[in-house]
């Protein structure tokens, strides 16, 4: 009989047992706020302040081996809160790096499986429970994350960061039609935006910084960049049109 991948890393998974348990370090150490975080330059940012935090996104593991969602989009500088919740029945971690590192951090962990580490850039989650970190990408490019725990990263447990650079931001043409500053919210009649596939129609939009608000009254023409966040659609510049 051919067993399937995700088989065979269960198997794994359940042979390794206790000592994988703790790989990478236990996860109740990891608790936001308990140590000061170390912070170091990688290739795909470094470890942000909590009262940095522009959004966050929220991202499932289950036992099926993938994460949900498998691919976030953000923009160069922004500084992210990432919580984790573990649907599953096994422990589960998110790893962030490059694929060169996460492969071969990957084979080290099925070769020495009691192994443990506490990076920033880590969270390690029990079953049935919650972990975050707390990152700033500032640098663009396209970045991974997996969890490294033997089996599962073979089982394809793995996603991507797309971190768009902060001067490629569409700049779409718009029509302010309301302004709520207490609430951060605009209310924009706008051209379309391709980024969103989304065709043109009058919408309303949060806001990433109420003081983008400043001075803006209905019938004011102006250009705004726009993203997708777990909460809507986030306006994240605004220039005023001459």
């Amino acid at each position: 009989m051919i067993r399937t991948t995700l088989q065979l890393a269960t198997a794994l998974c359940l042979a390794i047992g206790a000592s994988t348990a703790l790989a990478h370090g236990d996860d109740a150490k990891k608790k936001p706020g308990a140590a000061t975080v170390r912070k170091e330059q990688k290739a795909w940012g470094i470890a942000g302040d909590a009262k940095a935090v522009t959004r966050t996104i929220e991202i499932r593991m289950d036992d099926t081996m993938r994460f949900t969602p498998d691919l976030i989009e953000v923009r160069e500088g922004e500084t992210i809160r990432l919580v984790h919740r573990n649907k599953g029945k096994l422990r589960h971690e998110f790893v962030l790096g490059t694929k060169k590192e996460l492969d071969e951090h990957a084979a080290l962990m099925v070769k020495f499986p009691t192994m443990e580490h506490d990076e920033p850039y880590m969270a390690h989650v029990a079953p049935g429970k919650r972990g975050e970190i707390v990152w700033t990408f500032n640098r663009a490019g396209e970045f991974d994350f997996a969890c490294l725990i033997a089996g599962h990263y073979q089982a394809g447990m793995v996603g991507k960061v797309r971190v768009l650079a902060a001067s490629s931001a569409e700049m779409i043409e718009g029509e302010v039609r309301k302004v709520d500053k207490a609430a951060k919210k605009i209310t924009l009649k706008h051209g379309e935006i391709k980024s969103l596939d989304m065709p043109p129609m009058t919408m309303v939009f949060q806001v990433k910084d109420a003081s983008l608000l400043d001075g803006l009254i209905p019938g004011d023409k102006l250009q705004f960049a726009v993203e997708k966040s777990a909460t809507g659609h986030v306006v994240t510049q605004i220039r005023r049109s001459p």
